[in-house]
């Protein structure tokens, strides 16, 4: 079969290139961590004999030859009709009223506050919230089994997820736009709101350094050898140009956003226009490509997100995310296609045991890996701090916010699909990162209908670096709002002078990308692991703050209590389990004599103890957070306003 025979020449050229974040199962977590998951405390081998040596004994090491195609169809009717059934029930028992002012509408400004189209608004939140995890999360976690990780994203996707997406935006539809910190000032109160903003600013510089970390390693056109030297990689033209091409969209968007602005299209005209960009995109791109190494990529990645950040949605962000939702439909398209047509089989083993030798114990790994194509926090930043300020009619809410969550379900689930086509038939993982296994695997499907080598392997590594990309920009544009809201007042036009200093979008700006850009240069990968469990600890604070906002305007918030236990269970043990590991690895290095030459018991606190003081600080502020929202919860009287 031509896949297969692309496939396996696309493995073997498989390298290691310089600066490139290398995101192999193991990758998130340091070796003072994966011996403390190998020998978990004793009362998560008790609940694991206890529950699962039934399941683990029937599944463990088990493969089927079962079919990707059905693994795809099955994922694609449930995904289907739980936006259809369940998304819809949703809408009918909050109430969507279409005649109602939305705040796009009523606060108009031309900058943040522009009331969109409906599916341009869906392009511009699938785009923000298709980042780099449901690709790596799915892939990583596969470690486990396929079934754990399909079962987590559909039912994640569908009862966590979506439900998280969809609120958060309805909630800010109906309080005027306001972003999740000051929903819970609203609701929760000032503390928890300050505290709120502190956590979700410093989660954003963490996602600012990781994904522009991995933006730049993608364009990267060199590689360090065994002996150090440093040369032109093999994928050096082809990195290349999908940076050039990442730099045209750039350009395009802005093309793009003036036309849009001054002739209004809608419909088939601005498709039509968004095609023709995209394509002269790609034209220039693949006969320009810009040899660049790393730091140039860096600095370009950051200049590029710093303007995403302070200029208004219409110019760039949201013509860029219309643009690039074109190109992930087609990339998305070319998966299912090719798994329709090769319809290989899933190589990987279905279950294999509850503890992995480097990932760790299932729970709570498992629903901390694989967090975007399940439920995640930012999803929800980016429902209240953009997405709600865009939209121009109340019946649009369940396309973006529902709709949105479950095709980024679906494209975790095809990850899962095509990375479980390329290993090889005894189960072994295909070689490589997560991205890089799936870009490879896409384009395979690409070459097997006719297109050429070289076109599609730039296709997908764009695609997979405008993933980490459209995220970058939303999260740059929410952490700048969040250092803002951190020290604004209502009455600003009297605040102090350091105030508005602070509150000046330039500043704020600047001040949230300079520490992303310190974290990539100290090692970003050092808190990396850290991501995880505060993107799902954020979702679990925003679905208690749904639950106060449903309860006090008198509509249903029964569906939101079994997600915020379970998710709240989830993040504190993962948390705590970080902060026992890096106080094990700490006392280890502080007694132990490190050879000369090296490393120092410097770099070991870097390593560990960053992890360690962001580990407590995130423990403190959730705790602290969950304890005033459930306070507020039981203080609040159901029905008590108007929304």
């Amino acid at each position: 079969m031509r896949y297969r025979a692309a496939m396996r020449g696309r493995q073997r050229t498989v390298g290691k290139q310089s600066g490139n974040a290398e995101v192999n199962t193991a990758m998130y977590m340091p070796s003072s961590l994966q011996d403390h998951l190998r020998d978990p405390p004793a009362w998560t081998k008790a609940f694991l004999r206890t529950f699962g040596c039934g399941i683990a004994n029937h599944f463990k090491k088990e493969t089927k030859n079962m079919n990707t195609l059905v693994i795809v169809l099955i994922a694609a009717v449930v995904l289907f009709g739980a936006y259809v059934f369940y998304g819809r029930w949703l809408a009918n028992k909050w109430g969507i009223d279409p005649k109602a002012k939305t705040p796009a509408v009523e606060f108009n400004d031309g900058k943040d506050f522009v009331p969109t189209n409906g599916w341009t608004v869906f392009s511009h939140q699938f785009s923000s919230i298709a980042g780099a995890g449901p690709v790596t999360g799915a892939i990583q976690a596969a470690a486990f089994g396929w079934l754990p990780v399909l079962l987590w994203v559909l039912i994640g996707g569908v009862f966590f997820g979506a439900v998280a997406d969809f609120g958060a935006l309805y909630a800010s539809v109906k309080n005027k736009g306001k972003s999740m910190g000051m929903l819970i000032e609203k609701y929760i109160g000032k503390t928890g709101r300050k505290l709120f903003l502190i956590f979700s600013w410093i989660f954003c510089c963490i996602v600012v350094a990781a994904f522009a970390d991995m933006v730049a390693g993608t364009f990267n056109a060199y590689t360090v050898t065994d002996a150090g030297v440093t040369e032109l990689a093999a994928a050096a033209t082809t990195n290349g140009a999908a940076g050039m091409i990442s730099i045209m969209f750039m350009v395009f968007a802005v093309v793009l956003g003036l036309i849009q602005k001054k002739f209004n299209l809608t419909g088939w005209k601005e498709a039509v226009v968004g095609i023709v960009c995209i394509v002269a995109s790609f034209a220039i791109g693949m006969n320009c490509p810009l040899i660049f190494g790393k730091a140039a990529w860096s600095y370009i990645t950051f200049v590029y997100i710093f303007f995403a950040a302070v200029l208004p949605m219409w110019l760039l962000k949201q013509p860029r995310d219309y643009m690039t939702t074109f190109m992930f439909i087609c990339m998305i398209a070319g998966a299912v296609v090719g798994l329709v047509v090769a319809h290989p089989t899933m190589n990987l083993p279905v279950f294999t045991g509850f503890t992995n030798e480097k990932l760790g114990t299932m729970f709570p790994i498992l629903f901390v890996t694989v967090a975007c194509g399940a439920v995640s926090g930012f999803h929800s930043l980016v429902s209240s701090g953009t997405s709600s300020k865009t939209i121009e009619n109340e019946k649009d809410m369940p396309k973006v916010g529902y709709g949105a969550m479950v095709l980024e379900s679906l494209l975790a689930v095809l990850a899962l699909c095509v990375a479980g086509a390329a290993a090889a038939a005894d189960g072994t993982p295909a070689a490589g990162t997560p991205f890089q296994v799936f870009s490879s695997g896409v384009a395979g499907f690409f070459e097997m209908f006719g297109v050429p080598v070289y076109v599609a392997t730039a296709f997908m590594t764009m695609c997979v670096s405008a993933l980490a990309l459209t995220s970058l920009d939303a999260v740059a544009r929410i952490g700048r709002m969040s250092f803002q809201e951190l020290f604004s007042v209502d009455d600003m036009e009297h605040a102090e002078g350091w105030r508005k200093l602070f509150c000046n979008v330039y500043f704020s700006t600047i001040i949230t990308l300079a520490f992303g850009f310190l974290l990539t240069k100290i090692g970003y990968a050092n808190i990396w692991p850290l991501f995880g469990s505060a993107n799902q600890l954020l979702s679990a604070l925003v679905l208690i703050t749904l639950c106060v906002f449903l309860k006090v305007t008198g509509r249903s918030n029964k569906m939101i209590f079994p997600p915020l236990v379970i998710m709240l269970c989830v993040t504190f043990t993962a948390l705590v389990q970080r902060f026992l590991a890096m106080v094990k690895a700490i006392s280890a290095a502080a007694s132990t004599t490190i050879p000369a030459g090296e490393t120092t018991w410097g770099a070991v606190f870097i390593a560990n103890g960053l992890q360690l003081i962001l580990a407590v600080l995130l423990i403190v502020l959730g705790l602290t957070i969950v304890i005033h929202s459930f306070k507020s919860y039981a203080r609040s009287e159901k029905n008590s306003e108007n929304a």
